[in-house]
C-alpha cells in the first residue's frame, strides 16, 4: 500500500495514470505529453510499475503501458477501510466470526 501512495504523491504520475485511463499508450506517446527528459519519464513509469499500478508489454520495437485498475481500487478501498470509523467494528466482528467457525477436518 505504501508504494501506491508514494506513486500517487507525484502530480506527473497522476497525470500519466489519467492518460492511461483512456487506454494503453506507448512510452513515446506518454513522453510527448510532458516536458521532462526520457530518463525522468522512465523513472516515473518505473515507480508506477513497481507500485503495481501499470504494466508494460513489449510489441516489436514499442513498449506499451496500461493501467492495472484492480490494484488501485483495492489499495484505495483497503486504505479507506482502515481510516473509516465504521470499519473497525466490522473488522472485529469478522475476526470473531472467523474464530467461532468450526475448523474443517
Amino acid at each position: 500500500m505504501e508504494r501506491v501512495f508514494e506513486a500517487l504523491a507525484s502530480t506527473a504520475r497522476r497525470k500519466i495514470l489519467a492518460y492511461l485511463n483512456q487506454g494503453e499508450l506507448t512510452a513515446g506517446e506518454i513522453g510527448a505529453r510532458f516536458a521532462f527528459s526520457k530518463p525522468a519519464l522512465s523513472g516515473h513509469l518505473r515507480v508506477l510499475e513497481d507500485a503495481g499500478l501499470i504494466e508494460r508489454e513489449k510489441r516489436g520495437q514499442y513498449v506499451y503501458f496500461r493501467l492495472v485498475p484492480d490494484r488501485l481500487a483495492n489499495t484505495v478501498f483497503a486504505w479507506a477501510a482502515e481510516v473509516c470509523p465504521v470499519a473497525r467494528p466490522l473488522k472485529r466482528e469478522s475476526r470473531a466470526r472467523a474464530k467461532s467457525r468450526p475448523q474443517p477436518r
